[in-house]
């Protein structure tokens, strides 16, 4: 390197043009003086990147370690009270991630290592930046399914469940018998579908093939009905404002029957494959543990709020749809470990089969949509037909229908934990706010909890058993 500075360009761009990288772009050793030290790129993430333990606060620290979840206002943590104490020389801080494959690509978890011991985890999110709940702002209702259903991938009717239900709720307006247990039906195959990917993943992630295989190979028959249903296999535009798109192809029946019949039986060898093999258990039991009163102040839900053993799915504790009018069981564990979370949603599959096992036999006849020409569109085959309804074919898709102004939050269960959708109107035919509580984005809070004290080997399965989906933490 030239003993004289290299010249500064005048802007990023110019620096650019002429193939000299920009400087803002690399650290500065402090021994040159000032010059470039050498081209190091930094990463860094800014305030919610994981700093060394100097340059960290007492209370920061405290609560990155799972030792403190909540600090009251103007409370001063004495520095001399943290329970893990480690100089910066003696530990280390890694990246896992955002490309490790069992971080879903798009999350970053840095990590302080004593050893081969995490002391604490801080999720860095934000790759993904899909910025939905601003787009659903520029959407009109008639649109927004479209939008929300890309959130939670492995979920996408859940997502348009409440969306729907939202909207409905400011419309005033409720839906045909026929259009409530068709979302039902829907929604519990996707309680399913979404399960049996976790099932698969997690067992790629623990070291069984073989269940990956089986996981997926199940999961088909799920997507192959949604594709005969809807048209598409995910992202559906299927649940809508006012019921659904289209009625159940004919044959419905023998195809969910087939698909219990055969999914059921399979359980039984996931149980027989994976919970009695001592490996499993050894990489489960005990690892990524979180008590009940860690998991409520972090507003934990779903499965891993449930391994705590407290009984919360808002199907039973605030029913929706009609969940209140069939018959299942909630599961819980006891322990709060990988293990729980694990077995859990393996029986959540059993229940779910249940559910809709009760949802064929119940099936009314009727509209699958509400017969509003305010809401809903005309019937395709009168467009043909009927200049009127070409005209209010044309009016719902391009300019939406108007919504009365006021403010809603309508939560579900999704297969993650509640999913929630909390909607201002300003009485036009696009929201005027639109929030979605994802269950991810709250659970990853998580992580730092479960993952103290623990190895660094049994960080991507305590990382799995959280069943993060990125899109929707992102969104």
């Amino acid at each position: 390197m030239s003993d004289a500075p290299p010249s500064e360009p005048s802007s990023p761009g110019a620096g650019a043009s002429a193939g000299r990288p920009d400087e803002d772009f690399f650290a500065r050793g402090p021994e040159t003086g000032g010059e470039l030290a050498g081209l190091v790129a930094e990463t860094s993430e800014g305030g919610q990147e994981l700093r060394r333990r100097k340059a960290t606060g007492a209370g920061e620290l405290r609560r990155e370690v799972g030792a403190v979840l909540r600090l009251p206002e103007g409370h001063v943590v004495d520095p001399s009270d943290i329970d893990v104490e480690r100089s910066d020389d003696e530990t280390m801080i890694i990246n896992m991630g955002p490309q490790h494959p069992s971080t879903h690509g798009v999350l970053r978890l840095m990590l302080e290592l004593d050893g081969e011991t995490v002391l604490r985890t801080k999720p860095v999110i934000g790759y993904l930046h899909t910025g939905m709940e601003k787009t659903g702002e520029e959407l009109t209702y008639v649109q927004g399914a479209t939008n929300v259903t890309r959130m939670d991938y492995l979920s996408p009717l859940h997502n348009e469940l409440v969306f729907s239900l939202a909207a409905e709720a400011l419309l005033g307006v409720e839906v045909p018998e026929r259009a409530v247990w068709i979302r039902m039906l829907m929604a519990e195959l996707n309680r399913v579908s979404s399960h049996l990917m976790w099932m698969a993943t997690n067992g790629m992630d623990l070291g069984s093939t073989s269940m990956m295989i089986y996981g997926f190979r199940e999961r088909e028959m799920v997507l192959a009905f949604f594709e005969k249903t809807t048209g598409l296999r995910m992202n559906h535009n299927y649940i809508r404002p006012g019921g659904v798109a289209a009625d159940l192809p004919d044959g419905w029946e023998d195809d969910v029957t087939v698909i219990c019949d055969t999914v059921l039986p399979r359980l039984d060898e996931y149980d027989e494959l994976l919970t009695g093999q001592p490996l499993f258990r050894q990489r489960t039991e005990s690892i990524g543990k979180i008590s009940a009163e860690e998991a409520l102040a972090l507003s934990v839900t779903g499965p891993i709020l449930r391994s705590t053993g407290i009984p919360w799915d808002l199907r039973r504790a605030m029913p929706y749809l009609h969940y209140d009018q069939v018959d299942f069981d909630v599961v819980v564990g006891t322990y709060g470990d990988n293990f729980d979370r694990y077995s859990i949603r393996l029986n959540e599959l059993r229940e779910s089969i249940r559910i809709i096992r009760q949802v064929v036999e119940r099936m009314p006849t009727g509209d699958y949509r509400l017969q509003d020409k305010k809401v809903t569109p005309p019937p395709r085959a009168r467009i043909d037909e009927s200049m009127e309804a070409l005209i209010h074919h044309f009016k719902v898709f391009t300019e939406g229908f108007k919504v009365p102004e006021g403010e809603v939050y309508v939560a579900i269960e999704s297969p993650r934990g509640e999913l929630g959708c909390y909607l201002v109107s300003d009485g036009s035919s696009k929201p005027y706010r639109m929030h979605i509580r994802g269950p991810s984005f709250v659970n990853l809070q998580s992580l730092p909890v479960m993952m103290r004290g623990g190895l660094i080997a049994d960080a991507v399965a305590v990382c799995s058993s959280v069943d993060p989906v990125m899109g929707e933490v992102d969104r």
